[in-house]
């Protein structure tokens, strides 16, 4: 089956990525406008489950340096491009205190990126969750090697900000009207 290569997985493509990096601030403060999420874990509806389900959701990882990483569908990741739009939330880790743990953890970010752009994406088994446990997994973030899915999806909705009212209200506003609707219907047809 063809597919698209990632992006960055040639030699030249991960030099250009390197040099991008390098031209990017190292802070760790995390900047909405321009798409940066250093440390972070991401989330964005999908539309109509999220409507449904609104803690269901797309899920991708971002390098030290902010650059989203997520497993967008069979045999691709996604760089700086989520698969469902911009995260409407996020939950930043804890960065690691030296450049040689900057180093693992984007090492990390892109050898699970590498795995899972030769993977089939499943709904419910092997997903953009299982992809952004398998990199916390590798860099034994929080000295742990059992993320999952459960525990990122728990996690991000314990520990998640909102990127602001706008994410909010994509988050939670569909939800909102299909539930208005199905009360709206179901009263409606009582009453008759």
């Amino acid at each position: 089956m063809e597919h698209e290569p990632m992006v960055g997985s040639g030699r030249d493509d991960r030099r250009s990525i390197d040099r991008m990096e390098a031209a990017q601030p190292t802070g760790t403060a995390v900047d909405i406008e321009r798409c940066r999420y250093p440390f972070c874990v991401v989330w964005t509806p999908l539309p109509l489950l999220s409507w449904l389900f609104p803690f269901i959701g797309h899920m991708g990882i971002c390098t030290s340096t902010g650059i989203i990483r997520d497993f967008a569908g069979p045999y691709f990741v996604s760089e700086d491009n989520m698969a469902f739009g911009k995260p409407t939330k996020y939950w930043q880790l804890k960065p690691p205190r030296s450049e040689a743990g900057r180093r693992d953890w984007d090492n990390a970010v892109q050898q699970a990126s590498q795995i899972y752009n030769g993977r089939m994406h499943n709904l419910f088994c092997d997903n953009c969750h299982s992809h952004v446990a398998m990199a916390l997994n590798l860099v034994m973030y929080d000295n742990s090697t059992n993320w999952n899915m459960v525990k990122l999806a728990f996690y991000l909705l314990v520990y998640g900000k909102y990127t602001g009212l706008g994410g909010f209200l994509k988050t939670w506003l569909p939800f909102f009207i299909v539930a208005g609707i199905i009360i709206a219907v179901v009263f409606i047809s009582r009453a008759s």
